[in-house]
């Protein structure tokens, strides 16, 4: 049974926790009073930001951000760079690592970090790294796509690491605060100092501030006074964290891996998705539960993951984010309890069952295909073109676009069309399929449009017979707060137009069709018997959590970053 602390008992004068002191903590660069239980790492029974700019060549919504950390075992680091190289898709912008270790020349815990921009595989291209530097058999890891906070600023590439009175603390976030400009506002009444433009730096001054006395309970402290969307893995010198938001927005799980035999207990690692875990043969124990504040430490590890568990109240109650079933998480990944090519299939064959295959094009000599939008589409595609076979619609799924997975920065010739450039850069078809053909194609999402409708010119130009866009999804009107990077609202294709019909004319299709805001929930839940709610605000504008729609992605930058050279 988890520990239940009421939010406002931690709050202290302006409500920002128990101190009123100004932090004492340096951000690395690159180069208990509280009572608690204990609780078995096997599933416990469920106790009941910034508005994003982004680039203007940009048609989708965005990934966010990706975490691992694994606790316990001799070869961390590695692990760490293998679980976020499998995270990839949840962030490309940077990629940082951290690790706990005892500097026996300076007889004091030490967490060394390697931090920069980039891919995973570039950043960290240097084998000594892992040999000479990154040590200790305790690590956490980043991959970054900033939803707050400017890209290129260098101080905002996360794991953030701090030393102050209680030791070292090292810190993953992925999400955003909806609390943050009234969380720093008043930080700034007090003089603190802030040394990145990310929301996720006000967690640790948070918690230095923090007049409680054992580090653990400083921690949870701090995360009393926070609100929005945030799964965080914090390293210190004795523990790991796994903590996800009350409301369980972003998918956090916890995993077991067996370690060599002179090491002392099995490791066990935290991700964003349990693909990590398959790519470093760990075992998925559960999911880290909306509010729980899991503290991993050794004595726990021997123990067959008896860890310390608290619990953070919730406001709103449960609201997971829908659309990490739909877009953002990958196929052979176990999020929210569920798979997530199962919940996919699933969104496919309710969308075939509202909005199948053309009746017109039974008569076709050819037969009609259903034609994904790679890759993110693939598994709603195939059940909708399963669902229309049953239905007694013939068609076949088939692969008419061909995604390129390595496309870099792209020359773009002065009077070339930038956005239809920067598609077919991304895409190309397969023309003799496509030849005097009515073809389907399904994407999981539209947001400006933009995309779809050069794809749909690409077909057109391949010699299709008919087009028909079906989006395993309902039409997106509102943007996320909650840690996605979406347009504004103004920018949304489904806010340009009155109607299907408009929008239909505006992508150049014979018919257009989206899955239902009923339609989703009602795949979902089919999918995932789980009682938790989702968060579906993108579609419907219901925001679970408030949120200041006024804020921007760079709020709290102070200045331009200069350009980088070379």
């Amino acid at each position: 049974m988890r520990k239940n602390f009421p939010r406002t008992a931690a709050a202290g004068p302006n409500g920002l926790g128990s101190s009123g002191r100004v932090p004492s903590f340096e951000l690395r660069d690159r180069c208990s009073c509280l009572g608690r239980r204990k609780t078995s790492a096997q599933r416990p029974s469920h106790q009941s930001a910034a508005r994003p700019r982004r680039c203007p060549m940009s048609d989708a919504v965005q990934e966010h951000c990706g975490i691992f950390g694994i606790f316990n075992h001799p070869e961390a680091a590695r692990h760490t760079y293998y679980g976020l190289h499998a995270l990839q898709h949840r962030g490309q912008e940077a990629a940082g690592i951290v690790t706990s270790t005892y500097d026996e020349q300076q007889e004091q815990p030490t967490m060394p970090a390697y931090k920069d921009f980039g891919l995973v595989l570039d950043v960290f291209d240097d084998p000594a790294l892992f040999n000479k530097q990154l040590l200790g058999d305790v690590s956490i890891g980043h991959n970054r796509y900033s939803t707050s906070g400017a890209s290129s600023n260098r101080d905002n590439i996360q794991p953030l690491v701090v030393h102050h009175r209680k030791g070292n603390l090292a810190l993953s976030h992925n999400g955003n605060l909806s609390n943050a400009r009234e969380l720093r506002d008043s930080f700034r009444e007090q003089g603190t100092l802030f040394q990145t433009t990310s929301d996720s730096e006000l967690i640790l001054h948070l918690t230095a501030q923090s007049r409680r006395q054992n580090h653990i309970d400083q921690i949870i402290d701090a995360l009393m006074q926070i609100e929005g969307a945030y799964s965080l893995l914090l390293m210190t010198d004795e523990h790991m964290i796994a903590v996800r938001d009350p409301n369980g927005f972003r998918p956090l799980a916890l995993g077991r891996l067996e370690t060599p035999e002179r090491h002392e207990g099995p490791a066990y690692c935290v991700a964003s998705e349990t693909c990590a875990f398959d790519m470093i043969d760990a075992e998925y124990v559960r999911d880290i539960e909306p509010g729980e504040i899991l503290v991993i430490d050794r004595e726990g590890c021997v123990n067959d993951g008896d860890f310390e568990s608290h619990e953070i109240p919730t406001k709103y109650g449960v609201s997971q984010c829908v659309f990490e079933y739909v877009y953002f998480s990958r196929p052979d990944s176990q999020i929210f309890g569920e798979m997530v090519d199962k919940v996919r299939r699933q969104l496919g064959i309710q969308l075939a069952q509202e909005a199948p295959i053309p009746e017109e094009a039974e008569d076709d000599e050819k037969t009609p295909i259903v034609v994904p939008v790679p890759d993110s589409a693939n598994t709603s595609t195939l059940g909708f073109a399963e669902e229309c076979q049953d239905m007694g619609r013939r068609c076949r799924f088939d692969l008419g676009l061909i995604r390129n997975h390595y496309v870099g920065r792209t020359f773009i010739a002065p009077g070339q069309d930038r956005r239809e450039m920067k598609v077919r850069c991304k895409f190309n078809t397969v023309q003799g399929l496509l030849e005097d053909r009515t073809v389907v194609v399904l994407d999981d999402s539209i947001v400006r449009g933009t995309t779809a409708r050069y794809l749909v010119k690409m077909l057109r130009d391949s010699g299709a017979k008919s087009v028909h866009f079906r989006v395993s999804s309902p039409p997106v009107i509102s943007p996320c707060f909650y840690g996605m990077d979406f347009p504004d609202a103004d920018e949304l294709l489904a806010n340009k137009f009155d109607s299907i019909e408009e929008m239909r004319d505006y992508l150049g299709v014979d018919s257009l069709a989206y899955l239902s805001v009923g339609g989703l929930m009602k795949a979902v839940k089919r999918a995932n018997h789980s009682d938790l709610s989702y968060c579906n605000a993108c579609f419907t504008g219901d925001y679970p959590v408030p949120v200041d729609e006024d804020m921007s992605k760079e709020e709290f930058d102070w200045q331009a970053p200069a350009p980088r050279t070379q």
